[in-house]
């Protein structure tokens, strides 16, 4: 019979989405308050994967991941999540009874095997956390590098993107061995 352990803490990240690169700088600030230091940030990437977003946030969106350099409980997932919805309520604009997000802010976490993606949308690959939160494991680490599942986002197959969390992943790892 198993015996049951806590987990060992994980790596949390965020994936920012916008068409106001300026925006970036801001948002990461308030997460910082939020989440601890950043450690690693990619660059932005042109991001034109669906027409998902067009309406409320515009066209030329830009993706850009960030992490933070304290290690996390993975069951904190959900709850990370409501806190980036409620930041990105602040970075909303308005147009007479219309509003809009201006930054979409997708947390997640890495360890050394997986990354899993939360999300407020509930799918038959996706398992219930809490509070209306799923989580998903949207890259699987075999073989020396991040392999996707059959639902993983384009944008999580690029090469620059998979390169980022190739890195945070030694990074993460890293923190582990410093910490024991």
């Amino acid at each position: 019979m198993g015996i049951p352990r806590e987990p060992k803490p994980v790596k949390l990240f965020v994936a920012l989405l916008s068409r106001h690169e300026e925006l970036f700088a801001s948002v990461e600030q308030a997460m910082r308050a939020l989440f601890g230091a950043t450690d690693s940030t990619s660059g932005s990437l042109p991001w034109a994967v669906t027409d998902y977003y067009k309406k409320e946030m515009g066209s030329r969106l830009l993706r850009r991941f960030v992490s933070f350099a304290p290690l996390i409980s993975p069951e904190s997932l959900a709850e990370i999540k409501l806190k980036t919805q409620e930041l990105e309520k602040g970075y909303q604009w308005r147009e007479d009874e219309k509003k809009g997000r201006q930054v979409n802010i997708d947390p997640g976490y890495l360890d050394g095997g997986k990354i899993v993606l939360a999300s407020t949308k509930g799918a038959s690959h996706r398992i219930y956390l809490s509070a209306g939160i799923y989580g998903e494991v949207t890259l699987l680490y075999q073989g020396a590098s991040f392999q996707p599942s059959t639902n993983t986002y384009p944008d999580y197959l690029w090469p620059e993107t998979r390169s980022f969390f190739t890195g945070l992943r030694s990074l993460y790892l890293n923190q582990l061995k410093e910490a024991r």
